[in-house]
């Protein structure tokens, strides 16, 4: 890719990557609540779900889900309704939890899969590899296999590096949340936000 390509590929990724949503939203809730170590786990799943999410659009799948309404409407439902879940669960943790003892309990393989419920993510994902995989400066790109690659590793640096910024956040202020009902409100205001983002989904065009 030339420098212009890269530029706007990076600008794009901050962009998403660092602005709030379920991922950074959820990274947060974890390392505040179950410190930093167990926040990790699903800091690494978010780019693991998401490499493959870009794998899949680049072979095609992402825009047959996109065309095809009751796919695509079911993908949106589902990850509505899972968001709505985890800011039930996570409104209802009123102590700071240990390893073996949570309210909130997002795996390994919850990260990865919460990937592959959010409609804007297979949306993003379409664009990026329409935009920078398939295409090189409006031209059919000749080398689509490197390009995916690329946009791979990045997609995935960003994606660690946001959720592990935002788990950093939620890790230094444990804490202070231990102290009266500080972590009580703090996982609400996270739960309102999750909610919001379901909204956000569910009614995304």
């Amino acid at each position: 890719m030339g420098n212009s390509e890269w530029a706007a590929l990076l600008a794009m990724c901050t962009a998403v990557s660092f602005s709030p949503g379920p991922n950074t939203t959820l990274s947060t809730a974890l390392a505040a609540n179950h410190g930093l170590r167990r926040a990790l786990r699903f800091c690494v799943a978010v780019p693991v779900g998401w490499a493959l999410l870009l794998v899949l659009c680049g072979a095609g799948l992402g825009l047959s889900i996109i065309d095809n309404p009751p796919v695509r409407w079911a993908i949106q439902w589902a990850g509505a309704a899972y968001m709505l879940w985890l800011a039930f669960k996570l409104s209802r943790t009123q102590h700071l939890g240990t390893v073996d003892a949570s309210r909130l309990s997002v795996g390994f393989w919850q990260g990865v899969g919460l990937q592959f419920l959010n409609i804007k993510a297979w949306m993003l994902a379409i664009t990026l590899t329409g935009g920078w995989v398939i295409h090189a400066n409006g031209q059919v790109a000749t080398n689509p296999t490197e390009r995916l690659v690329q946009v791979v590793g990045v997609g995935m640096a960003f994606a660690f590096c946001s959720n592990f910024t935002y788990a950093c956040v939620g890790s230094v202020l444990r804490q202070w949340l231990g102290q009266g009902t500080r972590l009580i409100w703090f996982n609400r205001g996270l739960a309102c936000l999750l909610v919001v983002t379901a909204g956000w989904v569910s009614l995304a065009k």
